[in-house]
């Protein structure tokens, strides 16, 4: 008889599942889990080393960057001028934790440099006049405008500093009972600041540059100043670029304390902010 007459017997074919005991898929799948966990913790790894250790003190020109430097790093109040140069110094608001502070001038022409410093920094401070904001409002927030553009521009693998507002000088404000010098000077900063923010936007959003309205007369198209909508306000409680904190301050020392002994409202918000920061 020919093999062409012969019955043919269908090869069985096992999957590959079936074809293992159970203890090697056993110990496949833990592998496999055991390398996506290695993965996740290498990204989320990689991503908070992004974010370095230094607060950057930014903010305009006379705004007070320099003293709360020279009152924090040296716990003295020392008599500055316009800073022209960086300054740099370390600081530890808490034993065995150390920040590294970063004084940027806020002359028009130089405070760009803050940019230089952003892969290192774990924090910024934009240090606002609160006594002077109401007329120089404009100016005051076009600085800041570059702030939150280029915070909001970082690539992804960067982890973005905290962002603070700085309402210094709040002593200068007249507190009553029921309100403090350091709540005045907060409402008072994001008040102006947020209306002025605003102006800028839908300057942007209307397709009309901004020329005019900053310290430079210039005509921008930065972004940074999403808070969902575009219709929407702009309102820093709904900014898409993250929390943003404010506090009232003051690096005048008061004649009524001790040498290097903060005044009541001081830095010590700062202090405590810095301390929860690290």
């Amino acid at each position: 008889m020919s093999d062409d007459h012969l019955p043919h017997k269908t090869p069985e074919v096992l999957a590959l599942s079936s074809a293992l005991p159970p203890q090697t898929l056993l110990i496949s799948s833990l592998i496999a889990a055991l390398v996506l966990v290695v993965i996740l913790v290498f990204v989320s790894r990689k991503k908070s080393n992004a974010q370095g250790n230094a607060l950057l003190l930014v903010g305009p020109m006379d705004s007070g960057k320099t003293t709360i430097f020279s009152r924090l790093v040296y716990s003295q109040h020392i008599p500055t001028t316009t800073s022209l140069q960086t300054n740099a110094s370390s600081f530890t608001p808490v034993p065995s934790k150390t920040i590294q502070i970063i004084d940027i001038p806020g002359h028009p022409r130089i405070r760009g440099q803050f940019a230089d410093h952003l892969n290192s920094a774990k924090a910024v401070a934009f240090v606002v006049d609160s006594n002077t904001v109401s007329r120089n409002g404009p100016a005051v927030a076009e600085h800041l405008h570059h702030i939150l553009h280029a915070l909001t521009n970082l690539p992804p693998s960067q982890a973005a500093p905290v962002l603070a507002i700085i309402c210094n000088k709040s002593d200068v404000l007249k507190s009553s009972s029921s309100t403090t010098s350091s709540a005045l000077a907060i409402n008072r900063v994001k008040t102006i600041l947020e209306r002025e923010l605003e102006k800028r936007r839908v300057a942007q959003t209307g397709g009309v540059g901004v020329e005019g309205l900053g310290e430079e007369g210039e005509t921008t198209e930065l972004g940074g100043l999403e808070c969902g909508s575009e219709k929407a306000s702009f309102k820093f409680d709904d900014w898409e670029g993250g929390d943003v904190v404010f506090l009232g301050t003051s690096a005048r020392p008061d004649d009524s304390k001790k040498s290097g002994e903060l005044s009541e409202d001081g830095l010590s918000s700062l202090q405590q902010w810095l301390e929860d920061l690290l």
